[in-house]
């Protein structure tokens, strides 16, 4: 774990490139009151320590072609690092699948996956994540609508200090 020392400058260039990955430093200036150069290096400063893991564009499943959003708890028949380590190789390799998540609870892991329709999605279970060994439980949800989804994460639990900086431990 790195530690890493932000302020309030910090926290609203985050807020601000979680809105718009796109930005220019020159707008992010503007927008939190920083001058470019300033702004080029906090952003190189929190990728450096691994804050800002990446940029991408969200595309809409939907739009290309992808209308079928399942989510799917799996259980493996048994625990240890190698069966685990096997599944979550397998997963890793199907495009299919976008999250892969390890859970307590009554399943194993929870995957996140899509699909062009539902023949599709039967395709993808029957013919790839059934056959992946060890696999003994699936029960899939299939989502009906999006109610929320977002992408930015929350920065209200980082409180504002009164010094002028704070430690933050970030994991990496």
């Amino acid at each position: 774990m790195s530690t890493i020392s932000v302020d309030r400058h910090d926290l609203a260039l985050l807020a601000e490139l979680q809105r718009d990955g796109r930005a220019t430093n020159s707008s992010l200036g503007e927008r939190i009151h920083l001058s470019t150069s300033q702004v080029s290096r906090r952003i190189q400063r929190l990728e450096e320590a691994h804050v800002i893991d990446h940029y991408a564009a969200m595309l809409d499943p939907a739009v290309v072609g992808l209308g079928v959003l399942a989510f799917i708890h799996v259980t493996l028949d048994r625990h240890g690092t190698s069966s685990g380590a096997s599944f979550e190789q397998a997963v890793s390799d199907l495009p299919e699948v976008l999250e892969c998540f390890s859970v307590t609870g009554e399943a194993d892991y929870v995957l996140r996956a899509v699909s062009h329709d539902l023949a599709s999605f039967s395709e993808f279970m029957m013919h790839s994540l059934l056959r992946i060994p060890g696999v003994t439980n699936v029960k899939t949800n299939i989502s009906l609508k999006k109610v929320k989804q977002v992408t930015e994460l929350p920065l209200d639990h980082i409180a504002q200090p009164k010094q002028p900086k704070m430690r933050v431990h970030f994991a990496q």
